[in-house]
């Protein structure tokens, strides 16, 4: 104990330096990265930045001819006592006038300008996030909560608009005129400048510590108002829940902990500006006095004109505004570096079941509503370090219904994923008449396989609009002959408005019974050769259960199916019952036979039964 002791410190010591090592690379990994977004988006746009550009150098031109000519007009005020000739000065007069319009015309033109590139590059941008977001996934999305992606798209987004609208130009056009104005002071008097280039040893100091703490600052800003969204939207939208089971005292204090979080995050972000901003004022106003009480000196000693003093005060002005424009622009682009950080880490998550680079055409099923086979050929998958399925091997032949039946964590549902492609398989494949689903692009698959699940999920718009989805572009005649077939005609034809009734927020205007059957009239005119029903039936009354029941025989005939159900009488309907436990067949057969057996499948049915008694 005594030997490890002194030590200790020094372990602490390699840890801390380990650790901001690491932190070090990935802050210029994501810097890298983000820049590399944003070169890709103004790309295509490279013209109008130039043309910006060039506008911002002639407005800082105009800018700068401006104060000189004060200081020319200054120094001929003697001469036009002496001469009377007012001449030269109405030509300085017009001159200053050319200067100031020119300027207010460059000015108008580039901020014009970079509202259109900013326009061009936040919908670039936001097409793209959306775009991406929709391609990830189902396992991006379960950890990636709806709070975070309305964060990326709303709240990020609107930060880097903000840099467009408000920090870009004022960049651009602070760096010309610190540069233009410099030069100008020292063609002016070099030694005068050099008191003002005095000021920027304590400017150099006070803004790399503005840089350094509000980095960090704003990138916590970012952090706490996607937590308020998250928050926000979990409480809304499971609202029933919270106010069923009486949880408003505690969301609100979660959510009082996370606004306060976030409201303490901006206020550091406003006490760096608070001591930042006076700091500049501040050594620009010593640096008027200095020029003052130097530049007085020497014109007094008739070593400068007092034109030039009047000059360089006019300079000083557009010297030091800049300064604090781009501690300005700074804030704006420390906020849209953290949230273009956060968006570009989306965009540059790889979807786990990618194209395939050069996809298969699979051969035409013999006739209309013919199935094809399933093969599950060694397949082992599981979410993160929990095995689901250690070996499945699993023929379904094209054409029969197959039942998948075992308690909750079975491997069910993971199955029903594996065959839809949500996932890929960690070894193993899954097979549609012998060809690998990874093998098979995502428009092909989709058309071969559809899922149905319980949340039968109905997009804003008309019955019409809800069916079409499985075959888009289909006339009204294949929808109603869709909806025809699975049963669903009678209780459409009964509303108002028939197929162009508003089925409302998520079909919240319908029964379940209603929106399942919808969604099978969706899978019906999609026509896929392979259909899986992920419990579809669970949420319904015994009534709706009974409808649906009738449709799925209509729906299933011919055609390759996988039900999930928890409900038994599902299961009857089908060709094959499958029990599965820790994600392994213990059962196959028909129902009757494994009722007759007396065995697992027995065993459920039974207590299936005493459930209904």
């Amino acid at each position: 104990m005594t030997q490890a002791s002194p030590t200790a410190p020094a372990w602490r010591g390699i840890a801390a330096e380990e650790a901001e090592e690491i932190s070090g690379k990935l802050g210029t990994l994501l810097r890298r990265r983000s820049r590399r977004l944003l070169n890709d988006l103004l790309r295509p746009n490279r013209k109008l930045a130039v043309t910006v550009f060039l506008l911002i150098v002639v407005a800082q031109f105009a800018a700068l001819v401006g104060p000189w000519l004060v200081g020319v007009g200054i120094d001929r005020i003697p001469q036009l006592e002496t001469t009377h000739n007012a001449g030269p000065m109405a030509l300085i007069i017009v001159a200053f006038a050319v200067a100031v319009i020119a300027q207010a015309w460059a000015t108008r033109a580039y901020i014009a300008g970079i509202g259109r590139l900013g326009g061009r590059v936040v919908i670039e941008l936001r097409r793209r996030l959306f775009a991406h977001f929709q391609v990830l996934p189902v396992a991006f999305h379960e950890r990636y909560t709806s709070g975070r992606v309305i964060s990326r798209q709303v709240s990020d987004i609107d930060s880097i608009s903000d840099l467009f609208d408000e920090g870009l130009a004022a960049l651009v056009s602070s760096l010309l005129s610190l540069v233009l104005v410099g030069g100008g002071m020292l063609l002016l008097d070099w030694q005068l400048a050099l008191v003002v280039m005095a000021g920027f040893i304590p400017l150099t100091w006070l803004s790399a510590w503005f840089r350094r703490e509000s980095a960090v600052a704003y990138r916590r800003t970012r952090e706490t108002i996607a937590q308020v969204i998250v928050q926000f939207v979990e409480t809304f939208g499971g609202i029933r829940a919270v106010q069923a089971f009486r949880r408003e005292d505690r969301n609100e204090e979660i959510f009082d902990a996370l606004n306060q979080a976030n409201a303490d995050a901006n206020l550091r972000s406003q006490r760096l500006l608070a001591i930042f901003f006076p700091g500049v004022t501040l050594v620009g106003n010593l640096a008027i006095g200095a020029v003052l009480l130097y530049g007085g000196d020497r014109v007094i000693d008739h070593q400068m004109k007092i034109g030039v003093l009047v000059t360089f005060l006019l300079y000083l002005q557009r010297f030091f505004d800049p300064l604090i424009d781009l501690s300005q622009f700074y804030s704006s682009f420390q906020s849209a570096g953290a949230a273009l950080e956060k968006i570009s880490g989306v965009l540059d998550e790889a979807p786990s079941v990618p194209e395939p680079e050069h996809p298969r055409a699979l051969p035409a099923v013999p006739g209309e509503g013919g199935g094809r086979e399933v093969r599950f050929d060694q397949v082992r998958f599981g979410y993160r370090k929990t095995t689901v399925l250690p070996d499945l091997r699993l023929t379904i032949p094209a054409g029969q219904t197959l039942a998948l039946v075992g308690a909750t964590g079975a491997g069910k549902t993971t199955i029903a994923r594996l065959l839809a492609r949500l996932y890929d398989p960690l070894e193993g494949s899954v097979r549609l008449d012998d060809t690998d689903l990874r093998e098979l692009s995502e428009k092909t698959l989709r058309h071969e396989v559809v899922l149905i699940t319980q949340e039968n999920f109905l997009f804003s718009g008309s019955i019409a609009d809800n069916i079409e989805l499985g075959k888009p572009g289909a006339s009204r005649e294949e929808v109603v002959a869709a909806a025809t077939a699975i049963g669903a005609h009678g209780f459409i034809s009964a509303l108002p408005g028939g197929y162009d009734e508003d089925v409302g927020k998520a079909g919240g205007r319908l029964s379940a019974g209603q929106r399942q059957l919808i969604s099978f009239a969706r899978a019906f005119l999609a026509a896929p050769a392979v259909l899986v029903l992920d419990e579809a039936t669970s949420l319904l009354d015994i009534p709706s259960e009974r409808l649906v029941q009738e449709a799925l025989t209509r729906i299933l005939t011919g055609r390759t199916a996988v039900i999930i159900a928890h409900r038994l009488s599902t299961v009857a309907i089908a060709d094959r019952v499958l029990v599965l436990e820790r994600g392994q067949i213990i059962e196959d057969g028909t129902p009757a036979e494994l009722l007759a057996s007396e065995g697992e499948y027995s065993a459920l049915h039974a207590s299936w039964q005493e459930s209904l008694a």
